[in-house]
C-alpha cells in the first residue's frame, strides 16, 4: 500500500512516499511569483492625481500560477492509496478543494488535512511515519 504525507506551502511541498519498507522523500517548487507592491504615488501639485495599483492583476496571476502549481502536485500524487495533507496556512485548504473539485478520484483518497508549522526534513519525515503508523525497518 503506497501512503503519501504532503506538507505544503506557497514556495515549496514535501512529498514523503511509504511504501513497503521503503521511505522516499522528494520536494516540489512551485514556481510562484511573489509580488511586492508598492502603494500609489502622489503627483507634485498639492491636491494633484494619485497613480492607483492594480492589485487584480497580481491577485489573478498568483490565481493562475497557483492553479497550475496544485495541477502538477496532483500528477504526483496519482500513484497513492492513502494521502494526507500537511501544510501551515490556508495553501492546504485551498489544495484539497481543488483537487476535490478537478480531481475526484485522487480526492476520494485523501485521508486527512491538517495543520503542521514549518520544520526541518527529518521532522517531516518523522511526522508522516507517525501519522500513518509507520515503523521505520
Amino acid at each position: 500500500m503506497k501512503k503519501i504525507g504532503i506538507w505544503l506551502d506557497k514556495e515549496k511541498a514535501h512529498l514523503v512516499t511509504l511504501e513497503g519498507e521503503k521511505e522516499h522523500f522528494k520536494t516540489v517548487e512551485s514556481d510562484l511569483e511573489f509580488y511586492n507592491v508598492r502603494g500609489g504615488s502622489r503627483s507634485k501639485t498639492k491636491w494633484g492625481p494619485q497613480q492607483v495599483v492594480q492589485d487584480s492583476r497580481y491577485l489573478e496571476r498568483e490565481k493562475h500560477q497557483m492553479r497550475d502549481y496544485f495541477d502538477n502536485l496532483a500528477e504526483h500524487l496519482k500513484s497513492a492509496d492513502v494521502i494526507s495533507i500537511f501544510g501551515p496556512a490556508e495553501v492546504k485548504e485551498k489544495f484539497a478543494k481543488a483537487i476535490s473539485e478537478k480531481h475526484p478520484g485522487i480526492n476520494a483518497k485523501v485521508q486527512a488535512v491538517e495543520t503542521a508549522d514549518s520544520m526541518t526534513d527529518n521532522q517531516l519525515k518523522a511526522m508522516i511515519r507517525e501519522h500513518f503508523g509507520w515503523e521505520r525497518p
